[in-house]
């Protein structure tokens, strides 16, 4: 590198024709903005999503559905997954934070437990909400559950 080849960072130099400095400059008159009209005046300024009176694309989409405001949402764990974790970690209680220890919840998270696959080992079980079939395997051999 040399005196010869520098060059400004790419985008650090702006357009060079001022605007409104005379009509020498090519730029004079109205300045780029026209005749007449709310853009040629100063302090004009559109909505954000202004398409200039054509119907707005948030408009144009139909709206379908109901989302009730006060649903609660859970994070699924099913009973496969709570056997495997008693397996792999030698669990006989499996709580909340053994969830979040394991990446199966995070920290604001309900968890249900839900009722696909089998449970073999005899396991105690806490958790925000469980499934019927998830409640009656559990009891069947044995374990417990708590809703937390």
């Amino acid at each position: 590198m040399n005196l010869s080849n520098l060059k400004p960072a790419a985008g650090s130099v702006k357009n060079s024709k001022r605007i409104g400095r005379g009509t020498g400059s090519g730029r004079g008159g109205t300045s780029t903005r026209g005749h007449k009209g709310a853009g040629s005046r100063s302090g004009h300024s559109t909505k954000v999503g202004f398409e200039g009176g054509q119907m707005p694309l948030q408009r144009r989409v139909p709206k379908v559905g109901f989302k009730p405001i006060n649903r609660v949402e859970y994070v699924g764990v099913n009973l496969d997954v709570l056997q495997g974790l008693a397996e792999k970690f030698n669990l006989t209680s499996i709580d909340f934070a053994a969830l979040q220890q394991h990446g199966l919840a995070s920290k604001n998270d309900l968890v249900k437990i839900l009722g696909r696959g089998e449970v073999k080992s005899k396991i105690e079980v806490k958790a925000h909400a469980f499934s019927a079939t998830a409640q009656k395997a559990i009891e069947a051999v044995g374990g417990s559950i708590e809703k937390l």
